[in-house]
């Protein structure tokens, strides 16, 4: 989960929030969560580990592992760009763009997309890391970039989404939203659903957007803001996006859950929930942590609350992610979190550096990426005997 970085717009002030403690005495109440205890209870192995470049500590970027099982790219806050293999983790190909990065990198259509600090948005090919195009849109983004249909998309921080050609970078339209004087500083990374990107923007509302066109199919908004102050007010949806079928979820902060027919924008149903991180979904439940660290688990149908665990309150945790039976979030100390999905015990952990894990846990293929601040890259993977036999066998002549 990203910390609370709030942006004063209209004087272009950055305040910085964690949680409540700006306010507050640094006592034990507002310090992160100690450990819990726990029974190992997940044969989970580290396949492999890397580090792709230099890290970017407590900037709370964007940069996460993507690709499929032939490839897995990767990008680090000083530039680098490099494509592995998902099972050795052997370096395919590697290139530094020599500019800092802020989100990537995206693949899609044999592309590779990466952001830069300075407005740069850079597409590379994914066989051999060569840089097909590269323009300036000069503003920032901590958003991940979405390619869909010939298209690059961009959510930036100033309240717009932006679609380029993915051929030559030539912007091809731009959707703008009214931004509040006071938001918590990031963007949602919008998804794509048919012909249509789906965004979530700072001051509340939901878009979809036709890819090709530009044009706003709907609008509608999360919650309403409420409140006498700015920070009272706060609504921003700045957390993972997700859809099931035809039903798009999102969330808010200081707002609320919801179920969004994707043809019309009508709110399906509604619970009171406040997140910065985001949801995790699969066909029966809604995963989500809230921005004081509850770990939830809910029902898809209605998002009636199924279990709740308190266990990792004020540790900066990430939106979750699903891998296999569990659901998994790291934190700001560096350590991943396995809970079972069904019950919300947690069965796992492990550190995968002292780098802060900003962002979501990927997963790709059969394996689970871990990307921290430090520009560690750690992967998981929870295998059948079939695959230890296999992997010890192709690689270590079967010890």
């Amino acid at each position: 989960m990203k910390s609370a970085w709030l942006v004063l717009l209209s004087f272009g002030i950055t305040l910085t929030l964690s949680g409540c403690s700006f306010f507050q005495d640094q006592d034990d109440e507002n310090l992160p969560a100690k450990l819990v205890a726990y029974k190992e209870n997940l044969d989970l192995k580290q396949l492999w580990k890397t580090k792709v470049g230099k890290g970017s500590e407590l900037l709370h970027l964007s940069l996460f592992p993507s690709g499929d099982e032939d490839k897995v790219f990767m990008a680090s806050h000083n530039g680098n760009v490099a494509a592995y293999h998902p099972l050795t983790g052997k370096v395919l190909w590697k290139v530094n763009l020599k500019i800092n990065l802020t989100s990537g990198p995206a693949y899609g259509e044999e592309r590779v997309i990466v952001y830069g600090k300075d407005g740069e948005l850079i597409c590379l090919r994914a066989e051999d890391g060569s840089e097909v195009w590269r323009t300036l849109i000069k503003s920032e983004s901590v958003a991940v970039p979405l390619v869909a249909d010939n298209n690059v998309m961009i959510h930036t921080i100033d309240g717009q989404i932006r679609g380029f050609s993915i051929f030559d970078g030539g912007e091809r339209w731009v959707v703008s939203q009214d931004m509040p004087a006071l938001t918590l500083r990031g963007s949602s990374a919008p998804i794509v659903l048919g012909n249509n990107v789906i965004a979530g923007f700072d001051n509340g509302r939901m878009l979809s957007i036709d890819i090709e066109a530009g044009m706003v199919i709907w609008e509608s908004m999360l919650s309403p803001a409420s409140g006498r102050s700015d920070l009272d007010r706060l609504s921003d949806i700045d957390g993972v996006i997700k859809h099931f079928g035809q039903d798009i979820y999102a969330v808010g902060y200081q707002s609320q859950l919801a179920s969004i027919a994707a043809e019309s924008g009508q709110i399906i149903w509604s619970k009171e929930l406040s997140s910065e991180a985001g949801i995790e979904i699969d066909e029966n439940y809604i995963y989500a942590v809230t921005a004081e660290g509850d770990l939830v688990g809910m029902s898809r149908k209605d998002g009636s609350e199924i279990w709740r665990k308190k266990v990792l309150l004020r540790r900066e945790v990430t939106a979750p992610t699903k891998y296999k039976s569990t659901i998994v979030v790291g934190d700001l100390e560096g350590y991943v979190h396995f809970f079972d999905h069904e019950t919300g015990e947690l069965v796992s952990r492990r550190r995968v550096g002292k780098g802060a894990i900003s962002g979501s846990p990927v997963v790709i293929g059969d394996y689970l990426y871990v990307q921290n601040e430090s520009s560690e890259v750690t992967v998981f993977s929870i295998p059948v005997t079939e695959d230890i036999d296999s992997f010890q066998s192709k690689n270590f002549g079967g010890t």
